[in-house]
């Protein structure tokens, strides 16, 4: 990872240009073309140092969401963490040092689509799904700095 890489990443975790051609504002923000931008994107991704890339909305403004926890035996972790996250609904997933270890956000159109693929979770693990709903809102800045 370069120092333009890392510049991408930093600069650009929040706000976001909201323009019909947002990668080249990027490009022109951080000194190079549009095409490669979007090529260390992908090279990001493909490695693993970026999930994804894409909006963040508050819970159930746009569609339905909810939190979702497993309690996952320590040895299938990798296992089940990838039928988890290999769901277009399944943003991030994590553990965590608790008996429910695998934490997860499923995020879909519609309620009904959340409780499908909640259930095709518990279908492909074997293992039950506890959903965690939101009962008070708090506002979390999740960006912070990469590097100093």
């Amino acid at each position: 990872m370069d120092e333009l890489d890392r510049r991408l990443l930093n600069e650009f975790q929040r706000d976001f240009p909201l323009d019909p051609q947002p990668y080249a504002t990027v490009a022109a923000r951080l000194g190079c073309t549009e095409r490669e931008v979007l090529a260390r994107l992908q090279r990001l991704q493909a490695s693993g140092a970026v999930a994804r890339v894409g909006a963040t909305f508050r819970p159930n403004r746009v569609g339905s969401s909810t939190l979702a926890a497993m309690a996952v035996p320590a040895n299938d972790l990798d296992r089940v963490a990838a039928i988890v996250g290999g769901f277009d609904e399944v943003n991030h997933n994590y553990q965590r040092a608790h008996r429910l270890n695998l934490w997860f956000v499923v995020t879909a159109p519609s309620r009904e689509r959340v409780e499908a693929v909640i259930a095709a979770i518990t279908q492909a693990t074997g293992l039950e799904v506890l959903e965690l709903p939101m009962v008070r809102a708090h506002q979390l800045d999740l960006g912070f700095p990469l590097w100093n």
